[in-house]
């Protein structure tokens, strides 16, 4: 019996009666929820997908014995057979992208039968921009220990500091080294102390360092303990324990910048609107700077930081809401400026001389150049595989971007335009330029026996 039926209304009726379908049997049998989870990566863990380039799309928590089609839009992608989930609830497929596939992030419908149920997953194809233009540079580069995140350069000292932390909670392996700014030389290196066991009692490893900052003025290194939600200061000189903030005061503390010279430290408390405020001086926390999301129900996360003291002026980016903020730190206001195709803003940089932000998404792939005065995007220019951080060389004028998924590390001018994109190893990390026409990087290790990751490198525009 057809599960549809139509009055005979005459001919256009009994024609449009004819086409649709009628079923022996229905094909709406009892659905479950989706359980598992399938993803859609390149061959070699850690690396980009691009097109006319493999792709292994999985699963795992699946119900065993489920068959499994993937489509994107009306093409099954899978062939005319499905795909079958075996005894350990998994499924693997491979296929080749083909020349023409669209950079960006499509969308994969996977629907199972046996039983019956469907999820989108999406797959990010990135722009694989050709690596040039290492010529017109000085690099120099060098090993230093496992799991390098930031890094930040001392004037006072002429020395380089890096923070580094192995794996997840509870971390066991983290490190806070100095090198000399010129033999990057390894000069001093501690292991931070043991964190106080979490609320449930279990483990919570070392008090684990990620971001970083210096402090000339005073002498001091400013790093992020992330994993306990606090923050740390050490002497530049031996890199003494100065004071361990306890757990709990910036929420997922991230990155921190310094007003030096006005006796203030700032720290993104991803997860929350805040930016922590400290006393640089007395090593005293004072009151947040609040941050609020100009969208509709959205929640702003504090991710990077940058700051020119100078000019007073702080931002940050949301990347749970794709925002800028810029704060003026003279009169407290903050302008939050949305920012259209972004997708999981991560990194930003700040030009004073133009008034311009430098933005980079991971999931976007891309850098958005903001006017801030006028709160546009002025462009948006595809860097490389997963863009993580940015930073701004004021001599040379121009932002450099850490391409953490293609390992590069892509030169813009202030127009959009690329000027070089160099090779830096693995998985490049994070950046920072240093004012006097350098730029200070370090990537990290695609597991333990990578010889081309846990890296500083040093960059340099050459001159005529």
């Amino acid at each position: 019996m057809s599960l549809f039926r139509t009055p005979l209304l005459g001919a256009s009726a009994l024609t449009l009666a004819l086409a649709i379908p009628c079923f022996a049997e229905t094909p709406f049998t009892a659905p479950v929820d989706f359980t598992g989870r399938v993803t859609a990566a390149a061959r070699e863990r850690g690396t980009p997908i691009y097109k006319g380039g493999p792709v292994v799309i999985s699963g795992e928590g699946l119900i065993p014995g489920q068959t499994v089609d993937l489509l994107r839009g009306s093409v099954t992608l899978n062939g005319e057979a499905p795909l079958l989930v075996d005894a350990e609830g998994k499924f693997s497929f491979e296929l080749t992208l083909d020349e023409t596939a669209a950079t960006g992030r499509q969308p994969i419908l996977v629907v199972t039968e046996n039983p019956a149920s469907a999820e989108v997953i999406t797959m990010k194809i990135s722009p694989e921009v050709p690596v040039a233009g290492a010529e017109n540079f000085d690099i120099s580069s060098g090993p230093v220990t496992r799991g390098l995140y930031q890094v930040a350069w001392s004037g006072a000292s002429d020395a380089v500091f890096v923070t580094s932390a192995v794996g997840r909670p509870p971390v066991r392996q983290s490190a806070l080294t100095k090198l000399d700014a010129q033999s990057l030389e390894v000069l001093a290196q501690i292991s931070p102390e043991a964190a106080p066991a979490a609320e449930d009692g279990s483990e919570a490893g070392l008090f684990a360092l990620y971001g970083i900052a210096v402090d000339d003025v005073n002498g001091m290194v400013w790093v992020t303990n992330t994993r306990q939600n606090t923050l740390a200061v050490y002497a530049q000189a031996d890199l003494r324990l100065v004071k361990q903030f306890p757990p709990g005061s910036a929420n997922h503390a991230r990155d921190v910048v310094l007003d030096q010279a006005g006796g203030r430290a700032y720290v993104a408390a991803t997860r929350t609107g805040n930016i922590e405020v400290f006393d640089t001086r007395t090593l005293e926390q004072l009151e947040p700077i609040s941050l609020t999301s100009g969208k509709r129900g959205g929640a702003y996360s504090a991710m990077a930081l940058d700051i020119d003291p100078v000019a007073g002026v702080l931002v940050n980016v949301s990347m749970s809401t794709d925002e800028l903020a810029v704060i003026d730190l003279k009169t407290g206001e903050a302008k939050v400026i949305a920012l259209p195709g972004a997708k999981a803003a991560s990194g930003v940089a700040y030009d004073a001389q133009e008034g311009l932000a430098f933005v980079v998404s991971q999931h976007s792939d891309n850098l958005l150049i903001v006017d801030v005065a006028k709160g546009e995007v002025i462009a948006d220019v595809a860097v490389g595989a997963q863009p993580l951080n940015v930073t701004f060389e004021p001599k040379t004028r121009l932002a450099y971007v850490a391409n953490r998924g293609s390992g590069t590390i892509a030169v813009v001018d202030t127009k959009g335009a690329i000027v070089a994109n160099i090779e830096a190893g693995s998985m490049t990390n994070q950046l920072r330029a240093d004012g006097q026409g350098r730029v200070w990087a370090v990537n990290k290790a695609r597991g333990e026996n990578d010889p081309l990751g846990d890296q500083i490198w040093r960059l340099q525009a050459k001159t005529e």
